[in-house]
């Protein structure tokens, strides 16, 4: 059985004031430096480390994990939000667009953005890869987007339950078990 410990990222100024931050490359802002640094006196044994391609996730593996190697992986960045990026709901609010696509539950695809299955697919396909290369007595430890645990938990937790009925906050983490395709808590 392989222990598993997910990570979201610190906060980055566009989180604090509740921004669609997908593509945008921010770095952790005092308060995200404050989540990680309160976060590292967990201090987590673990045996393989892989991170999401944000500068976000990046600068939280170094503040938790310091001089400890780890993988990039590109396809656990967080979803693309196209015409929404960098704005918050508040000011979407007039927004057509905007509205049909919460109206949709978030379901249909963002414009000029990533549809959400997709970006789910990608998620899930790279953490299907990690899965079957690792050692299943390793404890590994993943540091990446709200959105990218979601996706991976949605898939692969039991008992099943909806993509957002995983969110966690920033400087969070949940602690699971892997074990044939499954994870459980």
């Amino acid at each position: 059985m392989t222990t598993l410990i997910l990570i979201r990222h610190g906060a980055t100024e566009g989180n604090l004031h509740k921004r669609y931050i997908g593509r945008t490359d921010e770095p952790l802002c005092d308060v995200g430096i404050a989540q990680v640094n309160a976060l590292r006196k967990q201090r987590f044994p673990i045996d393989k480390l892989f991170v999401s391609p944000m500068r976000r996730a990046k600068e939280t593996a170094e503040i938790l994990f310091p001089g400890t190697a780890y993988t990039v992986i590109d396809d656990f960045r967080e979803t693309d939000f196209g015409i929404f990026e960098g704005k918050s709901a508040a000011e979407l609010s007039d927004n057509a667009e905007y509205q049909n696509w919460v109206n949709s539950f978030c379901q249909d695809p963002i414009p000029s953005g990533e549809k959400i299955e997709h970006f789910k697919e990608r998620c899930c396909k790279a953490f299907a890869q990690i899965m079957q290369a690792e050692s299943q007595q390793a404890v590994i430890a993943f540091v990446v987007h709200g959105g990218t645990i979601m996706a991976i938990l949605e898939a692969y937790a039991k008992p099943r339950r909806g993509f957002y009925e995983y969110h966690i906050g920033n400087g969070e983490y949940i602690v699971c078990k892997y074990e044939n395709g499954v994870i459980s808590r």
